[in-house]
């Protein structure tokens, strides 16, 4: 069996706690079993320099882990005076994936950062960030519309993202530390509510899969996003 007796397609225990920081636009404290991570949502008015008098706005995201976030105390990045490049490719995608269900013309010419804390890791940061920061994005808009800052909410879909893997052989869905350190491969799935592809990534850890494997993975992602957007819905209607 799977840590905590989890079937091949089970997902961890996942929470999406809504009200748990009082002060940013839009919030979400996302536990994906043992990882847990602090999403926040922050209006700016304003944008960056190439956006200037387009009428578009902007979706951005930063992403940092605490210290104690893994077994061993981690220096803070900014004490290091620099990002890692596993940081500003993870913050990257999660930028990438928010944008892509949000009409950027819609929003005016307003930043929306989403700041993504990683208190407690046991694999699974990136895609638990992208998932809890939709639900913060989400709730910022709606923020903004009862506010009357806009009429509408600039989402066009929802979207979240799971990881999966090859772990001795089979295909498994939601991989915790253990399991994708040991993986034959391991895969992350960005993916909308209805059902489109915004980005995957898929990795073989020094043994090649077959493509009825990646199938069956694809086939395992869809099945934890369908489950995850009903939960990013209640939490938002809830919120």
């Amino acid at each position: 069996m799977r840590p905590n007796n989890r079937k091949s397609d089970d997902l961890r225990a996942i929470t999406l706690d809504t009200r748990f920081n009082r002060y940013a636009e839009g919030s979400c404290l996302v536990k994906c079993g043992h990882t847990h991570v602090l999403c926040t949502a922050t209006i700016e008015d304003g944008v960056p320099p190439f956006l200037r008098n387009t009428g578009k706005g902007w979706v951005t995201a930063e992403y940092g882990m605490l210290p104690r976030s893994t077994h061993t105390r981690s220096q803070r990045e900014a004490a290091k005076g620099k990002q890692s490049g596993r940081t500003q490719e993870i913050q990257r995608l999660i930028g990438r994936s928010l944008r892509a269900v949000v009409d950027l013309k819609a929003l005016g010419e307003r930043q929306v950062v989403v700041d993504c804390d990683v208190i407690q890791a046991d694999g699974g940061t990136r895609t638990a960030s992208i998932t809890g920061g939709y639900v913060a994005l989400a709730l910022a808009f709606k923020k903004m519309q009862s506010s009357g800052l806009i009429k509408q909410s600039p989402l066009t879909d929802s979207i979240a993202a799971i990881s999966c893997g090859i772990v001795d052989g089979k295909p498994v869905l939601d991989l915790e530390y253990v399991e994708d350190s040991a993986a034959d491969a391991d895969a992350n799935f960005v993916l909308t509510g209805k059902g489109n592809i915004v980005e995957i990534q898929a990795t073989a850890e020094g043994k090649v899969f077959k493509q009825e494997q990646f199938d069956h993975l694809l086939l395992l992602a869809r099945k934890g996003i369908t489950e995850l957007t009903e939960m990013q819905k209640t939490a938002i209607a809830n919120a």
